[in-house]
């Protein structure tokens, strides 16, 4: 018999209804197949009985298990802008919002780079997004129900007519959802798996790789699977089949797309080599409470922690000189992350108010590079950061 192929695999994911309990899913539910570690181990309590003997006698059935989990997947495109995107439930599951959806809309003449006139009521809060032209931006004010004030400026201004494409705005809230990330492989016969119960407690998100990519971690309640199934895992009856195949088409978007803007008043860097946000929620699960083997819920505790490491190439301009200043005066700017470059393929991240660390200067290339490590964003009331798909 052959070995099963690392490539004959594909995911799924869905947001959980009640924690721990697999969810129904369907064809859309598939998510691009990168990496993904799963690994549940039993607690290892010592045993201190006097036994007669050297040999390790072994542990009792019922001990505790522990679950946990590393997903990477590739960003990609959003077909159909009516639904959530298929990434939608892991973001939601790391920063606790159910997500946002925007159906865009029109521009009139009288918009600027910088406000965004509808033609119509636009449905629009501080926090979400919009997508134009290829490019994302974040509504930092609602004038009125036709108007927008943008954080950063557009390339252009709009002209009438211009469309404003659909989005999909996730933000943070001190409680978060769980999902189950379902795991098929080809043969049919081969051990399928599900993540039940995952709870996101580190999301990152990756710029100017080759590819825009996603990484999720963190703990869950129990790791299903086909060989071992028994009635009421999960809250299933039989274990979860896989979705006939509808097809599954879709280009990973180049990592080396986007744009960034920075500074108390936001200005487009052009320099900007690498990138990472992280969102670290500082889980804890209910793991330890008398009666049960496996966790019984999710309990945010601690302060998440939203950091960001920048490494851009030190230039003379004002933007760039203005960025160490902020650093040095502990000045609070923004910072926006767009990647992709067309309606329909972006992601955003905005940080709305980051301290950055004195950077560290890199003389080892040709160039003179600056490293920002470890800022972390802050905020009012869980709004240090916000993700968003248009």
């Amino acid at each position: 018999m052959a070995y099963t192929s690392s490539f004959a695999n594909r995911w799924y994911c869905a947001l959980e209804g009640t924690y721990g309990q697999v969810p129904a899913i369907t064809a859309a539910n598939r998510i691009p197949a990168v990496k993904l570690g799963a690994q549940q181990q039993r607690a290892k309590s010592q045993r201190k009985d006097k036994t007669g003997s050297r040999t390790f006698p072994g542990n009792p059935v019922g001990m505790r298990r522990q679950t946990s989990f590393d997903l990477t997947s590739y960003m990609r495109d959003w077909p159909n802008t009516a639904q959530l995107p298929t990434h939608g439930p892991l973001v939601s599951a790391a920063m606790g919002g159910a997500g946002a959806l925007s159906v865009g809309g029109s521009a009139t003449g009288g918009s600027s780079t910088t406000q965004l006139e509808f033609t119509a009521a636009h449905g629009l809060i501080v926090g979400q997004a919009i997508a134009c032209g290829g490019e994302m931006r974040f509504v930092t004010a609602v004038p009125n129900s036709q108007a927008v004030t943008l954080n950063a400026a557009l390339s252009a201004a709009p002209v009438g007519g211009t469309p404003i494409g659909a989005t999909a705005t996730y933000t943070l809230a001190s409680e978060l959802p769980s999902v189950s990330v379902f795991d098929y492989w080809d043969p049919s016969s081969s051990v399928q798996r599900v993540v039940s119960g995952a709870a996101v407690d580190q999301m990152t998100i990756s710029l100017n790789g080759d590819f825009h990519q996603f990484q999720f971690k963190g703990s869950a309640q129990d790791l299903l699977d086909s060989a071992s199934f028994v009635t009421g895992q999960g809250g299933a009856t039989v274990f979860p089949v896989e979705p006939a195949q509808t097809g599954f088409s879709y280009s990973p978007i180049p990592g080396n797309l986007g744009e960034v803007w920075i500074g108390a008043v936001p200005t487009q860097f052009f320099t900007v080599s690498n990138a990472t946000i992280q969102l670290a929620n500082n889980l804890n699960l209910r793991l330890n409470e008398y009666g049960s083997i496996l966790p019984q819920d999710i309990a945010p505790g601690s302060p998440r922690q939203v950091t960001l490491t920048l490494e851009l190439y030190g230039q003379s301009d004002t933007a760039t000189a203005a960025l160490y200043q902020a650093a040095r005066q502990q000045t609070p700017i923004s910072m926006m992350f767009q990647m992709g470059q067309t309606n329909g393929q972006l992601v955003g991240v905005y940080l709305q108010g980051v301290v950055p660390e004195v950077p560290e200067f890199d003389d080892s290339d040709t160039r003179l590079k600056w490293k920002f490590s470890n800022t972390r964003a802050q905020g009012t009331g869980d709004n240090e950061m916000v993700v968003a798909f248009g």
